[in-house]
């Protein structure tokens, strides 16, 4: 069994079609997750949505989707944002599940699961850094119980074994901020002969010059600060 999970596209729709033909290419693949923040940030964000959309890809909420359903972002990005989407996509947003449990045929629930979230097990909002100290960790993962927990909302992307369960930070697809331009998505391979599954994090080239020019002919914000943001791929200014 095989399962793809990506995370934090933000309305970079060009770079979602490069992820999605990679993943096509691992060929096998039984499901694909799409971890929430799926919409605000980029230029195309109603494009992310119908793509995701035709891709019967199994979508989970994170904390910009959850905000933009609720109307309680209030920049210039967010408004423009929710009015390329329009109300019934909003209200889809505002409807999407916190996780998806993914348990292998014949393996015991719980113990052997794939825990997808946004950003952990608890809530949508506390970052899982890779440099967190184990113990903080282990309170943020709380009571979930999961051979690997897969997640997003950092855009930096690392995997960590802790105790007994695996941390699969796959983000970025839109904006990845760890100074590495390429989209990522994680791959979750089960193994039936040792009960555990295997991670591994995949790279994608950036289309930057497409999705420049689609950035300024979208008529969203701020393009210019869009365009040096996504080309830093850093949290540093």
């Amino acid at each position: 069994m095989q399962v793809a999970i990506m995370s934090d596209i933000h309305g970079f729709s060009l770079a979602l079609d490069r992820v999605l033909e990679d993943i096509d290419s691992e060929g096998e693949i039984d499901r694909i997750i799409a971890a929430g923040d799926l919409c605000e940030g980029g230029p195309d964000p109603s494009g992310v949505l119908e793509r995701l959309g035709t891709n019967g890809i199994e979508l989970l909420q994170g904390n910009t989707d959850r905000d933009l359903a609720a109307s309680s972002r209030e920049s210039r990005l967010a408004w423009w944002t929710a009015k390329q989407l329009g109300d019934e996509r909003l209200r889809f947003l505002g409807g999407l599940p916190f996780q998806v449990r993914v348990t292998p045929p014949g393996a015991t629930p719980f113990e052997h699961d794939l825990l997808v979230v946004h950003a952990n097990p608890m809530d949508m909002d506390r970052h899982l850094a890779p440099d967190l100290p184990d113990d903080e960790v282990l309170e943020m993962i709380g009571a979930a119980k999961a051979d690997v927990i897969a997640f997003g909302h950092i855009h930096i992307s690392y995997i960590r074994r802790l105790r007994d369960v695996t941390l699969l930070d796959v983000s970025a697809v839109g904006n990845p901020k760890d100074g590495d331009l390429r989209s990522r998505w994680g791959l979750a391979t089960w193994d039936p002969a040792s009960a555990r599954w295997s991670v591994e994090l995949r790279y994608v080239d950036y289309p930057l010059e497409e999705t420049i020019v689609q950035i300024r002919d979208s008529g969203m914000p701020k393009t210019d600060g869009v365009i040096r943001k996504l080309k830093r791929a850093s949290y540093e200014d």
